[in-house]
């Protein structure tokens, strides 16, 4: 999973989510309409469902299916409701995608999601702290009796957040304030001294870094130390990573932290027919869905289809892959 690399800092444009305006003339007796559940709209889940959407929608007239994204809570809010049938497909962090199939962590109340299947791997999420340069944090540590976002509930980064504080035996309470902000709204927070800092699950770059270490120079804040150490040997889906160097301005240097993978997920109650057009439309068109954001340009399909994944791969799924010999 080390799979971080410096990365060209070039944000693309994505198109998100957007329809062929011709009527359909496909084969299909009527319009099939799917929804991808992502993330914040500055974050890349959503640069990622609107890719897919995109790339999807394009060849409409032969598959008759139409599909949109929606912004979301993040990772656990996706999984969660794919599980309600109100989702058909949905991005979260491999480490959230884990818990679900196991029944672990947020989801030991409702037990192992025996539906959910995995689809394939995305981009990288290194683990990301972000301070005001007032505060001169240059580790976690100095972020303790701050004004912190530890993110909205239901948010993978959320989940996260609490994992980390419980290796640390911290509680939220160790903050004088523990904002609960949603990813869209924790740089403007930071940039108008409302808090201190944020933690964000994140592939980089990001507009949503960037843009506060651009207004009001917040500075990157390594994540390691023994808290780090325990959660990465204790757990397949964590790897010690760091966030490139060169990518932010002020930052020359690489940034150590820890991290997952972003996934794909959908459930098994979605048609095979369904999923083989959503990877089809990927893997058929990859070149250009890796120009879509700066986070996809190191991606390889082989790796894409079993790194990260803990669920099983979706029928539908592994139909392309067989006919593409990789697997």
């Amino acid at each position: 999973m080390n799979v971080f690399k410096a990365l060209p800092f070039k944000l693309a444009a994505v198109g998100v989510a957007a329809a062929l305006a011709a009527p359909w003339t496909g084969a299909l007796a009527q319009q099939k309409f799917i929804t991808i559940g992502t993330g914040g709209v500055t974050g890349v889940y959503y640069a990622a469902g609107g890719a897919i959407c995109r790339l999807m929608n394009k060849d409409r007239a032969r598959h008759g299916i139409r599909c949109s994204v929606e912004s979301t809570g993040g990772s656990v809010f996706n999984i969660n409701t794919i599980k309600a049938g109100e989702l058909d497909f949905g991005v979260t962090q491999s480490d959230w995608q884990y818990h679900a199939v196991n029944g672990t962590k947020v989801f030991e109340k409702d037990g192992k999601h025996t539906d959910l299947r995995a689809v394939f791997s995305v981009h990288p999420e290194p683990f990301t702290v972000l301070a005001r340069k007032e505060i001169n944090a240059t580790k976690f540590e100095d972020l303790k009796g701050k004004r912190f976002n530890v993110g909205n509930p239901g948010s993978g980064t959320r989940a996260s957040m609490e994992e980390l504080l419980g290796a640390m035996n911290w509680k939220l309470s160790d903050f004088s304030l523990a904002s609960e902000l949603k990813a869209d709204e924790h740089g403007a927070a930071l940039c108008d001294n409302k808090i201190d800092g944020f933690f964000y699950g994140v592939g980089h770059p990001s507009a949503n870094i960037q843009d506060p270490i651009t207004t009001c120079g917040a500075r990157l804040v390594p994540l390691s130390g023994p808290a780090v150490d325990k959660l990465v040997a204790g757990a397949p889906f964590y790897a010690k990573v760091n966030i490139p160097g060169g990518i932010y301005a002020g930052h020359p240097n690489p940034t150590p932290t820890y991290g997952v993978l972003a996934t794909f997920v959908s459930s098994a109650k979605v048609p095979d027919a369904t999923v083989y057009e959503m990877v089809k439309a990927v893997f058929d068109n990859f070149d250009e869905f890796k120009k879509l954001h700066p986070a996809f340009i190191a991606l390889d399909p082989k790796d894409m289809i079993k790194n990260g994944n803990s669920a099983p791969l979706h029928p539908g799924a592994v139909k392309y892959y067989k006919e593409k010999g990789w697997m």
